[in-house]
């Protein structure tokens, strides 16, 4: 890698703690490479306490912009110098373009998600979707899916503090898109059976059923499924998760959170290049299944 820097390489990176884990590195250099881009990636271990430091060094040596994983990206909402649509919203920024020096902040998981149901043959607008969950990832999916025209989410989450924050954005959804929003809480199994029953397609945002304890599920049982329903995880580790085994077993049709991962970076590339992100190549080469 380091034979291609040269003097007017343009810096890109992510930002957040832990990233030695990250296959950004390899998505976005792999890609600069084919595309004769003078641009590099690299991941530096930054918690919110260096953020404000980090990001005001990356402003003045001009790196042309970052992702951003956790526990960041909610406090780099309030380092941008301005912020779009979904980002304003959602309260979080995974991805900043410099533009001499003035930093917009972005959220691209939303997109990335949109752009992964679509290429599994999934067209969600107009869709009803029951979404569980009210963190990063589900909250990206649930501002990006209204803004593309979702006829109506029904969000389910936790009796937590992100539940009054998830009325909140559900408040501005609803006065700023065409799509229903609604909050409930997960532990009212009844109403979720319901809203699962009446739904086009049922997503979990959280992170049960992730690697190390892949035997946890958020819904009670595969009950709760039927065959017409779409079912769809943000998880990619495992592969398969128990909510995903159910669905196969009803035989419904699923997808998981690996190509989400790659097409939130694909629409970053986007931003800081102006050039498409070869993803088929890229999924060849370390996404294949």
């Amino acid at each position: 890698m380091t034979e291609h820097i040269t003097g007017t390489t343009m810096l890109t990176g992510l930002l957040g703690s832990p990233v030695a884990h990250s296959l950004s590195p390899l998505m976005h250099n792999e890609s600069f490479r084919l595309l004769g881009l003078d641009y590099a990636y690299l991941c530096f271990d930054v918690g919110t306490d260096r953020l404000k430091e980090a990001v005001e060094g990356l402003q003045a040596m001009g790196a042309r912009g970052w992702n951003l994983t956790m526990p960041d990206k909610n406090l780099m909402c309030q380092l941008a110098d301005y912020l779009s649509p979904a980002a304003e919203i959602s309260g979080a920024v995974n991805t900043v373009v410099n533009e001499n020096g003035v930093l917009t902040g972005h959220t691209t998981d939303g997109i990335g998600y949109m752009r992964a149901a679509k290429e599994a043959g999934f067209d969600l607008p107009f869709k009803v979707m029951t979404l569980l969950g009210g963190g990063g990832a589900a909250t990206a999916i649930l501002v990006q899916a209204a803004l593309d025209g979702m006829k109506e989410i029904r969000v389910f989450n936790r009796k937590s503090p992100s539940f009054d924050r998830l009325l909140s954005i559900a408040g501005q959804l609803n006065e700023r898109t065409t799509c229903k929003v609604s909050v409930h809480p997960l532990e009212d199994t009844e109403d979720l059976r319901a809203s699962i029953d009446t739904s086009d397609i049922l997503t979990n945002g959280t992170s049960l059923g992730m690697a190390p304890n892949i035997d946890t599920c958020p819904i009670p049982d595969a009950s709760f499924l039927r065959p017409e329903l779409i079912v769809s995880d943000v998880i990619y580790n495992p592969r398969q998760t128990k909510l995903l085994k159910m669905a196969e077993e009803i035989g419904c049709p699923f997808f998981n959170g690996l190509y989400m991962l790659l097409y939130q970076g694909a629409a970053s590339f986007e931003l800081w290049t102006g050039q498409e992100m070869p993803v088929e190549h890229i999924k060849a080469k370390y996404f294949s299944e």
